[in-house]
């Protein structure tokens, strides 16, 4: 969920709309634009569209997971969850870090005054997605869907240091990241006792804000301590030239790569090393036969159990192991590459759900509330038609005269004017963002 544009960064300490910005998004640390989609026409634009189009791809895939079964009559794993399950949330994570990248100076890192502004940005945006999120905790069961919006919040928090990283370094923390955090969140939840995973609200935030930060940040099914890999990931991708066809289409190569090379390894190790039979092992003190069984086909709701280390060779869905990382990221990557290229060669046709990629704060909101409402359809497919179609003709609608979704506009104008007002008035900052200075 994430800001598309060509050059907009929220700690400037003058930053004015450009008509020549792409497409927003509520989620990212500044969002400014001037125009709605179809009045933009600028070749840059265009280019870009690709990154809403992954976006609203994102989010088409988590209402698959949150609608549709995962298996079919004969208890195989359905198409629509195979191709949905953990590669649309963690798109959704990586075009976050791109958009982060794109409105903080693009090839840039930041320092001095335009780091603290973009960092007290963030910190509004956390404040403000976070708060929606525990509201959602409230009305959203944990049987329904998994509220992702607390997770995003520490997400956007754990972006600020990332931001004065060298571009030319975010890749190969990524792949620290994706291998460290994994076994790190293993040794330490094999020392300690968590609380079960639920939907958070104020009140358990009030309660036990403890257990409700160790839930978000290790077992979550979206655990924050492991899911900052993405984070790390978009902005090394956000920070390269996607204007380029070139560098997309080698990115494009590299991202399916990286899945191949991901998914493979996972499948060496479980099958022809031992892992599957060491697990096999293991499963007694943690879950049974066909639990084990379903994990390795659907995943798991976010982490597995400690009892064994092989469990870190697991590459199926939301498990958050090296390998499902890197899959996922691999995936992530070649599918947004392949919008960006897609949009511009064929940016008209996927403007549907490129509006509605431009605002998927508010969209999936509204997703969320009409999960429990008594007037859906009985039949899984039909009511995930009913959300689908609803949701795209909201958005082009709403497209046609406004620029951003409505809480889009609210996210955007608290957090954009905090970060250049902090930016502007931060005392004894020097204004320096890499070898550039502020403008």
């Amino acid at each position: 969920m994430t800001d598309v544009q060509t050059h907009a960064d929220p700690a400037a300490p003058a930053l004015e709309d450009s008509p020549e910005t792409a497409i927003v998004h509520a989620c990212d640390p500044e969002s400014v634009s001037a125009a709605p989609l179809e009045a933009r026409s600028s070749a840059r634009t265009s280019r870009l569209i690709g990154i809403d189009v992954a976006r609203g791809l994102a989010l088409m895939g988590m209402m698959v997971i949150h609608i549709l079964p995962a298996a079919d009559a004969g208890g195989n794993i359905t198409t629509a969850w195979s191709l949905s399950a953990g590669k649309s949330a963690a798109l959704f994570a990586v075009v976050a870090g791109v958009g982060i990248a794109l409105s903080t100076g693009r090839r840039e890192h930041l320092v001095g005054r335009r780091w603290v502004g973009a960092a007290a940005s963030l910190v509004v945006r956390a404040l403000l997605i976070g708060t929606l999120g525990l509201l959602l905790g409230r009305v959203v069961s944990g049987e329904s869907a998994a509220v992702i919006l607390p997770y995003y919040a520490l997400l956007f928090i754990g972006a600020i240091p990332l931001l004065r990283v060298p571009a030319r370094w975010l890749a190969v923390l990524t792949l620290v990241l994706a291998f460290a955090t994994p076994v790190l969140s293993h040794l330490w939840r094999e020392t300690t006792v968590l609380p079960e995973t639920y939907n958070p609200t104020f009140d358990n935030l009030l309660s036990e804000p403890g257990s409700v930060l160790a839930a978000l940040l290790l077992n979550g099914e979206y655990p924050v301590m492991a899911w900052i890999t993405y984070i790390c990931a978009g902005l090394a991708i956000g920070r390269c030239k996607l204007f380029s066809r070139s560098v997309v289409g080698g990115l494009l190569v590299l991202g399916i790569g990286l899945a191949v090379a991901a998914r493979g390894a996972s499948w060496w190790l479980l099958e022809h090393a031992g892992g599957r039979a060491a697990l096999e092992a293991a499963a007694p003190g943690s879950m049974t036969s066909t639990e084990l069984s379903d994990v390795l086909v659907f995943g798991a709701d976010g982490v597995l159990p400690t009892t064994s280390p092989w469990w870190l060779a697991v590459g199926t869905p939301h498990t958050t192991t090296p390998f499902d990382l890197l899959f996922t990221i691999g995936v992530a990557c070649a599918v947004l590459c392949t919008m960006i290229l897609l949009g511009r060669a064929v940016g008209y046709v996927l403007w549907p759900i490129a509006a509605a990629g431009s605002m998927t704060l508010t969209l999936y909101t509204a997703h969320l509330l009409l999960l429990d409402v008594p007037f859906m359809p009985d039949s899984a497919t039909a009511m995930y038609a009913v959300h689908l179609v609803g949701l795209l003709f909201f958005a082009m609608l709403w497209r046609r005269d406004f620029a951003r979704g409505p809480l889009e506009e609210v996210v955007r104008a608290l957090s954009g004017s905090t970060g250049r007002w902090v930016a502007k008035h931060a005392p004894f900052i020097r204004q320096r963002s890499g070898a550039a200075d502020v403008s």
